[in-house]
């Protein structure tokens, strides 16, 4: 299934800290840069960070750059975003992508696919 599984979303206070996890076949996930994307309510979903295959590479949306860190584990095809500081304005649901067109800029959504069902994550103030 092309399809990535996304978790560890929920609700936490201004200032706090979570992990979120996405699960990948290996088809999916091998070779592949992976990026976390978000949709807030009422907006269209925005590139937060994106990973390379070895990892050596990644990128992050100025709203997140110094709070939020992306990382994966490739032998247990694993994405992860560790995200401190929460904010209130970080409320959306989270979404996993494997990058699978290089078409157009690497932070459009339509450069990714095998989205998951996505996760939620809710900062209260």
């Amino acid at each position: 299934q092309e399809q990535t599984v996304e978790s560890g979303g929920g609700l936490v206070q201004d200032g706090g800290s979570l992990r979120l996890s996405c699960a990948a076949a290996e088809r999916v996930f091998n070779t592949y840069t992976m990026a976390w994307f978000r949709r807030a309510p009422g907006k269209e979903r925005e590139f937060v960070a994106s990973i390379s295959w070895s990892g050596a590479s990644t990128f992050y949306s100025d709203l997140v750059k110094g709070r939020f860190t992306i990382s994966r584990d490739n032998a247990k095809k694993m994405v992860y975003l560790q995200m401190n500081s929460l904010k209130p304005e970080d409320t959306a649901v989270y979404y996993c992508g494997r990058r699978n067109f290089y078409t157009r800029n690497y932070v459009d959504r339509d450069e990714y696919d095998a989205w998951g069902q996505g996760t939620q994550v809710t900062v209260s103030s």
